[in-house]
This record gives structure tokens, sequence and C-alpha cells, in this order.
């Protein structure tokens, strides 16, 4: 009984030492795939009691691309109980922030360039996280990259352009009479 308890004792931090350097990076994931900060701290809440449980079967040294493909799966599942449960349409942001732009995007669009950009995944993690293959995480980042940049260029655009019926700015001069 009390060497199962230690053994216990070890595996979990082992976990620790191994899984608590990636939950940042979780958490950023799961806020793109979530949309809110409140999802997103109750998924990777599941996801990191998922490893635990599962951390003994884990092989190799690889530990974030394993989390994170625990974590787009309980996401899955979230979104999927979500949209069950309400007809909501994706909603549509005007602002040009980055992480606005990123939201908009697909969500096949949108996980690749979070694990790309946001929290640097090599090409062939992000294909295990997916569950894709690496040319098809490289097309669609090369997509996401283009549309991410044509809409910055349209919003960068449209906020030169003045807005219909400004005036023209008065001129003063010095020596008018």
């Amino acid at each position: 009984m009390m060497r199962s308890a230690k053994a216990g004792n070890k595996t979990a931090q082992q976990f620790r030492d191994a899984a608590l350097p990636c939950l940042d990076d979780a958490y950023a994931f799961a806020q793109v795939l979530m949309r809110t900060e409140a999802d997103a701290e109750l998924a990777v809440q599941e996801c990191y009691l998922r490893a635990l449980r599962r951390f003994d079967g884990l092989r190799g040294t690889a530990v974030k691309p394993w989390l994170l493909t625990i974590l787009k799966a309980v996401c899955q599942e979230r979104l999927g109980r979500k949209l069950a449960g309400e007809n909501a349409a994706p909603e549509r942001r005007n602002s040009a922030t980055i992480r606005q732009l990123v939201a908009d995007l697909p969500a096949p669009l949108r996980e690749v360039i979070a694990l790309r950009e946001m929290i640097d995944l090599s090409y062939k993690e992000i294909a295990e996280v997916t569950g894709i293959p690496v040319t098809t995480v490289m097309s669609r980042i090369a997509e996401a990259r283009a549309l991410l940049l044509a809409a910055r260029r349209a919003a960068n655009k449209a906020a030169q352009v003045k807005p219909a019926g400004a005036s023209k700015p008065t001129i003063y001069r010095a020596n008018a009479c």
C-alpha cells in the first residue's frame, strides 16, 4: 500500500515538472479555440486532469504537443456541447487587432496559426497536435498568413480613409484683414 502511494506521488511530481512549464501556452491556445477566458480556463483545467490520469502512458519526451492534443480534444468537446445547446452564429469583430483578426479565421486556420505564431511549435509538432500531415499544416499556415495580411491591409486602409462629410480644415492667416 505504501509503495503505491509513493509511486503516485512520484508520478504526480514528474507530471508537475513536465506539464506546468506548458501551462501558459496551453491557456493561450485554449483562448484562441474557446474565445472566452472563462471557457479557456475550464478547458485547460479539464485538459490537465485528463493528462495527469494518462501521464503514465506517455511515451517519449514531447509533453507540449501531447498536452495540446488533449486540450484540442477538450475544446472541441466543450464547443460541441455549447453549440448543441445554442444556435449561435460566429462572432464577427470590426476592430483590427491581431488577436481579433486571428479569431475571425476559420477554425482549422486559427488552430495552426495559433500553434505556430503564439505557442511557437514546429510544423511537425503542429501536425501531431492537429492530427493532419505536415504538408497540410504548411498550406494552412500559408493560407492563414495571407488572410491575416489581407485583413490587416484592409483595416489599415479603412483607418486612413477620412469619414464622408468631413469639412476641410480651417486655415488661419496672420495678416488677414
